[in-house]
This record gives structure tokens, C-alpha cells and sequence, in this order.
């Protein structure tokens, strides 16, 4: 018998487990107590009485219908979530309330002492993941699973390399090796920053097409002064098929508040001018961004752009004049991710 093992038969741990299937399971039965601590019915039943000796109010109900249950008036246990449990919870937290990661409001301030309530190696790839978490839309619809990202976000804190399968869509899966240097949450989707040794280049991953992930033994250390969400933005909006330049008739940080990041990098030309400098593969979705800007602007380049815009505004226009136009287009989705995976172009 190992060393756990006879940890986990022993009376304390069959009356700590007791204890946590009371609270996870109202009502459960002897048999079902008996069956999950691997002991008789009657051995059950004594590990109950163990329980209310400690003073913990355990209730009982006969009948088809009855089990037993903790009664009022029980102080709980301090609280006991693995790394995949506290992450998932922070993750399912980000989702729902993208001010969770500031710690001034109530949601991050809750979030804060849930946290602080956690050992050490359980919170702190849930810590990692709050503190570099980005603000902004609306949550993306591909969840990732929590036991990957967790498993991501300790390699990254332990600078150790990781070898991935990641999906391709259409294209199959691939093997890749990577130094993970973060994990980034970025308008509701989850996204790995790492240094490629496939592609020798940096590269932004999907978390959510992270299939495997295979911890390797050698480590590294991060580029100096990293900022992962200002290094996430700036990536996602450079090196794609079309050049973009826009040039805004409004002072650079009131575009920058206009538009996030990822659209793009805006110039001052002068006090009251901005030049919007960016790439996109897909023109459509592009355009339709371009509604955030609150001033009036030019678009130079390039001309699928130009295209893309004139036809949205041809539609939005029919649409405000109550006309249905016969012309079949493709639907542009505004609050649509583009999918910026830079893994093997």
C-alpha cells in the first residue's frame, strides 16, 4: 500500500470525504455514502456519528426518500478547489464580467479574496490569468477548456517549454514546440503569446485549439519588459493581407478610444488629425469596425476596403430608408473575432 493510499483509507480522510459528500449531496443514502467511502453501510453510519461527535449537525430522513444532509447552524470548512477548479472559476468570472480583473470594483474585489482565500499553487495561474486579462466586447463563444488553459498558464509561469497539438480547422492539427510567455483574455477570447521554435517567430494562439499540451524539460526565460496584453493587441492587427491606411479628422487618443488596439496603430499627424495604420485579411468585417469612429474620416487604402465600406453603407442606408435590397451579400457580423491564428502562415 503506498504512502496515499493509506492517507486516503484512513479514518480522518473518510470522515473529511463524509463530510464533503454531505455538502455536495443533500439527501445522499447510506448505500451511496458506504459505496463512495468504500466501506459497509454500517461503517457508514459511524463515520455519521464520528461527525455529530465533532458537532457538526448532520441530518437524517427516513424513508424511500430520506438521506442524510448537513443541517443549519455548520461553520464551513475553509474552501478547496484544484488549479483546473479556481482557473475555471476565474475564467467562467472574466467571461461574464470583463471588470473582474480591476481590483477597485466589486466584482474584482470579490474575485480578489476568493483568491487570497487559496493556497499558493492554486491561485496563482488563476492570479496570472486575472492580472493580464484585457478589457473589452462582448464574450467569444468558444470556451476553452480549463484544464488546458491551467495547465498553459503554470508552464508559462514556470518558464517551461510545451509541445501543443493545435487545431487548424479544415486543415487537420499540427505539433508545434513553444516558450509560453502568456496567457491573454482579449475581447472575450482566450489567447497563448509565445515564442514559436517551429516558425522561429512569435506567435498569438487560440487556446481554445489547444488539443494537447506535453510539458518538455527545457525551460526559458521571457523577453525583458513584456506587457502580454499590449503585445496581444499590437499582434493581432499587424501582418496581414491588406494594408490599411485611414487618416481621422480627430486627435490620436480619442481614436485610441474608439478603437481597441487590434485595429490598428493611430499616428498623430497634427493636433486635430489621425493616421490609422493597420492590416486586415478580411475587408467586410473591417469596415463594419470602422462604425466605432465618431468623427469624419478618409479611407486611403486599400481599395477592398474602400469597396467593403460603400457597400455597408449602401446597406445601412436601404435599411434606414425601409428598403430591401435584392442583391445577396454575405451577413457582416460587427462583434465578430476574426480569427487571428498566425501559427503556420
Amino acid at each position: 500500500m503506498s504512502h496515499a493510499e493509506s492517507h486516503a483509507d484512513s479514518p480522518t480522510a473518510r470522515a473529511l470525504l463524509l463530510l464533503e459528500l454531505l455538502q455536495s449531496s443533500p439527501g445522499i443514502t447510506a448505500d451511496r455514502l458506504a459505496d463512495r467511502l468504500g466501506v459497509s453501510e454500517r461503517a457508514a453510519r459511524r463515520y455519521v456519528g464520528i461527525l455529530r461527535e465533532a458537532g457538526i449537525p448532520v441530518e437524517s430522513t427516513r424513508g424511500p426518500y430520506g438521506g442524510y444532509r448537513i443541517g443549519r447552524g455548520l461553520r464551513l470548512p475553509p474552501l478547496m478547489f484544484s488549479p483546473t477548479e479556481a482557473l475555471g472559476l476565474v475564467m467562467a468570472v472574466l467571461d461574464g464580467h470583463h471588470d473582474a480583473a480591476d481590483p477597485s470594483g466589486p466584482v474584482g474585489s470579490a474575485l480578489g479574496k476568493l483568491l487570497r482565500a487559496l493556497p499558493e499553487p492554486v491561485a496563482h495561474p488563476a492570479e496570472a490569468v486575472r492580472r493580464v486579462s484585457a478589457r473589452g466586447g462582448p464574450g467569444s463563444t468558444a470556451r476553452p477548456d480549463p484544464g488546458t488553459t491551467a495547465t498553459l498558464v503554470q508552464a508559462a509561469a514556470a518558464h517551461r517549454r510545451l509541445r501543443l497539438g493545435y487545431r487548424l480547422g479544415t486543415r487537420g492539427e499540427r505539433t508545434m514546440e513553444v516558450d509560453p510567455w502568456a496567457v491573454v483574455v482579449h475581447h472575450g477570447r482566450w489567447y497563448l503569446l509565445c515564442w514559436s521554435h517551429t516558425r522561429e517567430a512569435r506567435r498569438v494562439l487560440r487556446v481554445d485549439r489547444v488539443a494537447t499540451v506535453t510539458e518538455l524539460p527545457d525551460t526559458f526565460g521571457p523577453p525583458a519588459g513584456l506587457n502580454p496584453a499590449e503585445t496581444v493587441e499590437e499582434h493581432l492587427s499587424e501582418g496581414w493581407t491588406y494594408e490599411v491606411e485611414i487618416v481621422i479628422h480627430a486627435p490620436a487618443p480619442l481614436v485610441a478610444e474608439w478603437l481597441p488596439r487590434s485595429l490598428g496603430r493611430p499616428e498623430p499627424v497634427d493636433d486635430r488629425t489621425t493616421r490609422l495604420l493597420a492590416t486586415t485579411d478580411e475587408p467586410d468585417w473591417y469596415a463594419a469596425q470602422l462604425t466605432a469612429i465618431r468623427a469624419p474620416f478618409r479611407i486611403v487604402g486599400p481599395r477592398e476596403l474602400r469597396e467593403a465600406a460603400g457597400a455597408l453603407g449602401r446597406r445601412l442606408a436601404d435599411a434606414a430608408a425601409g428598403a430591401v435590397t435584392e442583391a445577396v451579400t454575405e451577413a457582416v457580423d460587427p462583434g465578430r473575432t476574426v480569427d487571428h491564428d498566425k501559427s503556420f502562415d
